[in-house]
């Protein structure tokens, strides 16, 4: 073996790819190993048919945390994000459509026509939540303090926040507590009344969950995401190149402040010895040494298979075992011919304006609800949830001329499946989502040039989730802030000394903010100065 490093990453996806720049400017020399040959992990451009590009995954920006971006300098290192406005166009059976913009006033002239009454309640609730923003940011920001020994800064910390939270006011504190542990549905039913508006509010809240908009603290998850764009909606951005662009400009940045990156390098296992870290074995062979490792892989998979369990004790394991990560989405990528007509635009000469954000299907809450029922029995929906965007429409680089690209998430497909497995449903699933979609754009199927479906189990075989869980692990109030992924062990830290978790699956673990990553950083940084 070579020289023993500083610390070595498991990963090169966007939390990995933060915490190493953020151990490089603390002075330390990151080397980051990823077992794919590029970075990015569900944050990757590539081909998917001749000439066509898309975001494979994630298509959103998450967006990366602003204060992150700036100390990254991303747009020195390329990143360039595309902003669509409207943000999100919801057609619904009827023929009408919902057009919301980042402008509230502006979103709430297209409201108007569903209700007058929302209309003037939606500017209210992007004022409400951009009160609690600075409040949920302070949690988010945050490592879960230590619940049986809190330190000195930790009480501190908790002290200012509940400052914070006393200065909201009455009426917003006990909204605040009162709206935690609802259900999406109840909370956007006390703000609006039109249907559409309820839905395309409530799906931020079980995006990527398996919970529907009744499902008891769904509301919490919205809540949670708001600090990333306070719009009720939630972003519109996308990186100019996919979302490849944005993980590259994460690598370029963190080699630049000093880490190493190695694609092509999967770890087999971590090495431990008398309870500590040692290093890692390559699946080539290879072993290097390691004073600390971080791993950017989802809990149980770093816990129960690349550690061998021996070194943690019974109970630690039983809890990882029953820690929720079964996945509920898949992911389906488009090469179409032409921009497919939505019959809710009429042919409108602004329609490539107006699908140029996001394109939201699931026009009322018992529709969102139904479609999630299939999945607790084992079934994805015929009718599911769909998140589109056709980035092509602001970003031509990713298609021929002419030519697009759709990119379309999925909801609800569990990643177990009663009576079978994916590997006979890959195209009744696709043809479930090429079906619902015609149903708003007729002339779709005859588009199509091109379909990609990737499953729950393709997630977890070929991108390493667990369960295919894109937030490897549910979004759960039991499997929150000092309860994620574990009570006791929400710190980032493990109970092998020198071992420590920087992904998704560590508070807050809500997308592609990359705050896990950095408050994982912090934490390491601390912990070797001492």
């Amino acid at each position: 073996m070579a020289g023993t490093r500083d610390v070595v990453i498991l990963g090169a996806g966007h939390n990995g790819l933060v915490a190493a720049f953020y151990l490089a400017k603390a002075g330390l020399k990151p080397l980051v190993l990823e077992r794919r040959a590029v970075v990015g992990g569900c944050a990757v451009t590539e081909e998917f048919f001749p000439g066509f590009r898309g975001s494979t995954l994630a298509h959103g920006g998450g967006p990366i945390r602003p204060d992150i971006a700036r100390a990254m300098q991303l747009k020195r290192h390329g990143l360039h994000l595309l902003q669509p406005d409207p943000r999100l166009f919801a057609p619904t059976p009827d023929g009408r459509a919902l057009v919301l913009y980042g402008d509230a006033a502006k979103s709430a002239q297209g409201i108007e026509k569903f209700s007058k009454k929302d209309a003037e309640k939606y500017p209210q609730l992007q004022t409400t939540l951009a009160r609690i923003v600075a409040l949920l940011d302070r949690l988010l920001t945050m490592t879960p303090p230590d619940i049986d020994n809190p330190t000195a800064g930790e009480l501190m910390r908790l002290l200012m926040t509940g400052r914070e939270f006393r200065g909201l006011g009455r009426e917003e504190m006990f909204r605040v507590l009162r709206w935690g542990p609802m259900a999406a549905a109840d909370f956007v039913a006390e703000w609006f009344e039109s249907e559409p508006l309820r839905a395309v509010v409530a799906a931020r809240g079980i995006f990527g969950a398996a919970m529907g908009p009744w499902s008891a603290g769904s509301a919490a998850v919205l809540l949670l995401r708001a600090p990333a764009d306070g719009n009720p909606i939630g972003g519109g951005a996308f990186p100019r190149g996919g979302m490849g662009a944005l993980t590259q400009a994460l690598a370029a940045a963190a080699t630049a402040a000093g880490a190493e990156i190695r694609t092509e390098a999967e770890v087999a296992q971590v090495l431990v010895k008398d309870g500590k870290v040692t290093g890692v074995a390559l699946s080539s062979g290879e072993e290097i040494s390691a004073n600390v490792v971080v791993s950017n892989a989802d809990p149980r998979r770093t816990f129960l298979k690349l550690v061998d369990p021996v070194h943690f004790g019974p109970d630690f394991v039983v809890k990882l075992q029953n820690y929720r990560c079964a996945g509920s989405v898949a992911k389906v990528n488009l090469a179409l011919d032409s921009v497919p007509p939505f019959t809710a635009l009429n042919g409108e000469a602004s329609s490539a304006a107006a699908l140029a954000g996001r394109i939201h299907i699931g026009p009322e809450i018992d529709y969102l609800e139904r479609a999630f029922d299939a999945s607790k029995y084992g079934q994805f929906s015929e009718h599911p949830v769909l998140e589109v965007c056709i980035p092509s429409l602001s970003d031509p680089s990713l298609a021929p001329a002419g030519k697009h690209v759709m990119s379309i998430y999925v909801q609800f497909a569990p990643y177990k499946l009663r009576g079978g497995d994916w590997s006979g449903q890959r195209a009744a699933l696709g043809d479930a989502v090429v079906n619902t979609l015609s149903a708003y754009a007729p002339k779709l199927p005859e588009m199509i040039l091109h379909r990609q479906v990737i499953t729950p189990a393709d997630l977890e075989g070929h991108y390493g989730l667990t369960g295919g869980h894109i937030f490897h692990g549910e979004l759960a109030l039991d499997q929150l802030f000092t309860m994620r992924p574990l009570l006791n062990w929400a710190r980032y830290r493990s109970p092998i000394a020198g071992l420590y978790l920087c992904g998704n699956g560590t508070h807050p673990g809500t997308g592609l903010t990359g705050q896990s990553g950095a408050n994982a950083a912090r934490e390491i940084a601390k912990d070797l100065k001492h």
